[in-house]
C-alpha cells in the first residue's frame, strides 16, 4: 500500500498521535520512546549518543509546547509530509514542524521529523 492513497483524514489520524508522541518524548528526553515509530533508515541516522547530546544541549527540543497547529500535507512518491506550526515554552517565535510518513513492512513509520 502507498500512504499517499489515504485520505487527508486517514493520514491525520496516524500523524497527529505520532507528532504528539515526538513532542512529549522530546520534552522528556526519552530516546527509546522518541524513536519507537522511526523507520529502520531513520533509526540508523538517529543514534542514541547523538540524540542524547541534542536533547541535553537544545532548549528547543525539550521545551516544545503541546499545543501545535496542523498546516497541511504534501504527497510525493511513497511518502506524505505533514506540516505543523510548533511553538516552544521558553523560546519566542514559531517553528515549522515536518513529519514524513510512509510504509515499512506494512506499518506506517516515520521517515523524517524536523523543526525549522
Amino acid at each position: 500500500m502507498n500512504i499517499i492513497e489515504k485520505t487527508d483524514d486517514e493520514i491525520l489520524e496516524l500523524a497527529l498521535p505520532m507528532w504528539a508522541d515526538l513532542v512529549k518524548y522530546s520534552n522528556e528526553e526519552n530516546y527509546g520512546a522518541f524513536t519507537r515509530n522511526f523507520s529502520a533508515a531513520m533509526l540508523m541516522g538517529a543514534n542514541e549518543i547523538e540524540m542524547g547530546k541534542q536533547f541535553a544541549r537544545s532548549e528547543l527540543t525539550k521545551n516544545l509546547s503541546t499545543e501545535y497547529e496542523y498546516l497541511g500535507m504534501i504527497r510525493r512518491g511513497e511518502y506524505v509530509t505533514v506540516l505543523f506550526k510548533q511553538t516552544n515554552k521558553k523560546k519566542p517565535g514559531e517553528w515549522l514542524g515536518r513529519l514524513v510518513l510512509g510504509y515499512e513492512d506494512d506499518k506506517v513509520k516515520i521517515f523524517g521529523a524536523t523543526l525549522f
